[in-house]
Formats: C-alpha cells, structure tokens, sequence
C-alpha cells in the first residue's frame, strides 16, 4: 500500500461510482484540450474544467498566432475554438468551474476534486493543466481601473480603442507582439521599456516589426509608476528608473504585459509532494508524471525550456497517453495480483540485463509447476511507478505477494533457491 502523500478523502467515504471519470483535465488551454482529445480518443471517461466561459487559456488572448505547424496563419481564439471542438468530437465533456482543492485515497488509486461552487469530481487520473495568468504589478490605479482603461489582453479590447491612444508596459514578445496588432485599431502605441534604448527582449522578428511601425514609439529606461483617471483611464505616470524624473502623458488605455504568474494555488496543501523548480514549476519525467500516483502535469505549469502552443499541446498528447497507460497497468495488477485468489510471484527485470531475462526465462518454465501461484512479470523500464512503489533499486528482484501483502523478496536469487522458497511457501 502506498504511504500516506497529502490531503487524504475521509475515511468510509465511498470514492469509486458510476460518475468517476477516468481522467479529468484541470484547465483548458493547449495542453489541455491536446490530453482532451487525446483521452477521449482512447475512450476514457474524460472530463475538462475550466474556469473561464471558453477553453482556450492564454492561447485564447494572443491576436495572432504564426508558428503552430500546418496553420500559416491564425488567431489565438480561433485556434483554441479548433481545439475544443475536436476533443468533444471524441467525447471529451466540459465543466465551467474553479477547483480548489485535490484529494487521494490512501493508495492512490482515487481522486477527489472540490470546486468553488460546492461540486465534487470523482476520477482515477488527474492532468494539471491549470498554465499561468498575467503578473499584476500593483501599482496605484491598476486595480482601481481594471475592465476601464486598463487590459491584460489586446485580442480581447483592442477594438475599444479604435482611433485612441494606448500605453503598453513590457518588452517581451507577448508585449511587442500585442504592439504592432494594437496599431490596427488605434491611434498610437506608446511602449514603455525598462531597458535601454534599442533594447527589447522579443526575438529579431518582432523588433525590427515594431521599430518599423510608425504607430508605436518607445519610451526607454522607464516605468509606469501610477495610472490615473476618473471614471476611465486618462493618463500614466511615468518615472525614469536612472534619473527617477516623473513625467505625465495622456492616454486612453493601459495594456500590461509584464509576465505571468503560475496558477497553482489550489495545488498548495499537496506541494511538498510536488517537486518544484527553483522558480515554482511542477517536475515531471518524460511521460509528464508528477510524483503522485495518477497526477500528470502539462503545459506552462511544468519546468521546461520553452513555452509555446505547440509544446503545451505534445504535453498533453504525452500526458494523456501516460495516463491511459497507467490506468490500464493499475486495473490489471489490482485484479491479477492484489485481489488474485492465486499467491504472485513478481519479477522486476530488465530486458536489457541479460541475468534479468536469464531469470524471467527460467521462472515463466518453472512455475507451471506450482498451481497455486502466478507468474507476473514487471518490466522495471516501462513501470517505473510500480518498481518506485515496492523500493526497488536492484535488478533483477523477485517479490512473492499473496492478497498484495509480501511474503518474501529475493534480490539478484539464484535460481535454485527459488525453488527452495517457493517449496517452503506453497507448503
């Protein structure tokens, strides 16, 4: 049985029903809807919730999307509306709401996920997907104009601004990018850039675009320090960060976009579980598992190199996968080894070290001569989950199991005394 890991479901409380989804996919952007679609091809009972009114997650507030393979040209909605539509064209269902906690059976094998609204979601498999959400900066009047001057998303109110002048804070590609689409609607883009004069951290591409575009000019060394207003934004004020000179211009709008912050909040009771980078993203391996049995990870929440549409989606493709796998590899050892009427003898090999296959060889004979007990072959490989489950750190390893709990274990046996411990156990 596994050991205790985090915020566990009361005891006596009934996990397994009707309505437990094989997996549910917490957050719906690319990689999410890409575990959607991948889940539901393989006919699991699959379940997305997401918080906002349509999937899409960051994807959906980008005005154009250039780099997605097979698609030249498109918008950040438009590709996400794709999306969504394919995975529910395979069953994939959809849930508006906010989750805000995960619970675990004591073996791990069932979930529990609590939303705001009092719902509660029963699954076998869990796939964060939950991405990040635009940085706040915090400075005075940003909050208090929040939805009336000031934005976090040009696809979203570009065109509220047709004709007017805009102010954009950031340098990054979202920033620069986010510039130039502005300049179709409005009057002016005027950048405000903490760097020195010239420098932006977007790629070659979108700097020579913007510094092309006679719409936006820059102002360098810079920072907005308050966002002014009554009823609507009127104006920013701007504070020189190497001379601390303040400065007012008059504006209709503020777009910012000075980074994201990771939407793992809700994961807070279990992330002593979760190992994390230096910088709060969730560690997986190549099959985009967490440490927790049946808990996946995809997209931005994971430390990764690069954080894109299209590497959000190969997550999810992997992730959901995964989670098949696993669901199909925790069905077959519940059934033929821990709820077996038959005693197990287990073997933790490797296809790649012959004393391993030697062993495997010489046991798939032999132990057709026992009746009373099966023969379950684990390749350490390809279920690492499992071998991490039952300590293993040597290869080969036999575990003789009898209604799950270990009768023996034997590291790197010889052959002949199997036989010996198989004769005294049957007996």
């Amino acid at each position: 049985m596994l050991r205790p890991l985090l915020a566990f479901i009361p005891e006596g409380e009934n996990m397994i029903n009707n309505d437990e989804y094989d997996v549910i996919i917490v957050g719906g952007g690319p990689g999410g809807l890409s575990a959607a679609l991948y889940a539901a091809r393989a006919r699991l009972k699959t379940l997305v919730v997401e918080e906002k009114r349509k999937p899409g997650g960051q994807c959906a507030t980008t005005s154009e999307l250039e780099n997605y393979p097979g698609i030249i040209k498109d918008s950040g909605p438009a590709l996400m509306e794709k999306f969504t539509e394919h995975a529910r064209h395979f069953g994939a269902e959809f849930l508006q709401g906010r989750v805000l906690s995960l619970a675990m059976s004591p073996d791990g094998l069932h979930k529990r996920l609590k939303l705001k609204d009092g719902t509660t979601l029963a699954t076998k498999s869990v796939i964060i997907a939950t991405g990040t959400r635009p940085r706040i900066l915090g400075i005075p009047g940003e909050k208090e104009f929040a939805g009336r001057g000031v934005s976090y998303c040009a696809t979203c109110d570009a065109d509220f601004y047709t004709e007017l002048d805009v102010v954009v804070v950031g340098s990054g590609n979202t920033a620069v990018e986010e510039s130039i689409f502005l300049t179709r609607y409005v009057n002016s883009v005027t950048m405000v850039v903490i760097h020195d004069e010239g420098h932006l951290d977007a790629d070659r591409i979108a700097r020579e675009q913007a510094f092309a575009n006679e719409k936006i000019r820059f102002i360098w060394n810079s920072t907005v320090a308050a966002i002014t207003g009554d009823e609507l934004v009127d104006g920013v004020e701007i504070m020189n960060v190497k001379t601390g000179e303040r400065s007012r211009i008059n504006t209709n709008g503020v777009f910012m976009f000075v980074g994201t912050v990771l939407q793992t909040d809700w994961l807070t009771p279990i992330k002593a579980q979760l190992p994390l980078s230096d910088s709060g993203y969730i560690e997986t391996n190549p099959q985009q598992e967490t440490q927790l049995p049946g808990v996946f990870a995809v997209g931005d929440v994971c430390h990764k190199f690069l954080r894109q549409v299209v590497t959000a989606a190969g997550d999810g493709a992997v992730a959901a996968v995964a989670a098949s796998h696993y669901l199909e590899q925790e069905a077959f050892w519940q059934q033929h080894v821990l709820n077996s009427e038959f005693k197990n003898m287990v073997l933790f090999w490797s296809p790649v070290q012959p004393e391993s296959v030697e062993l495997l060889t010489q046991l798939e004979q032999q132990i057709a001569h026992y009746e009373d007990w099966r023969f379950v072959p684990v390749d350490s490989y390809k279920n690492q989950r499992l071998a991490k489950r039952y300590g293993i750190t040597e290869l080969p390893t036999l575990l003789c199991l009898e209604h799950g709990g270990e009768m023996c274990r034997m590291t790197k046996p010889a052959f002949n005394s199997i036989d010996l411990v198989l004769e005294e156990l049957t007996v």
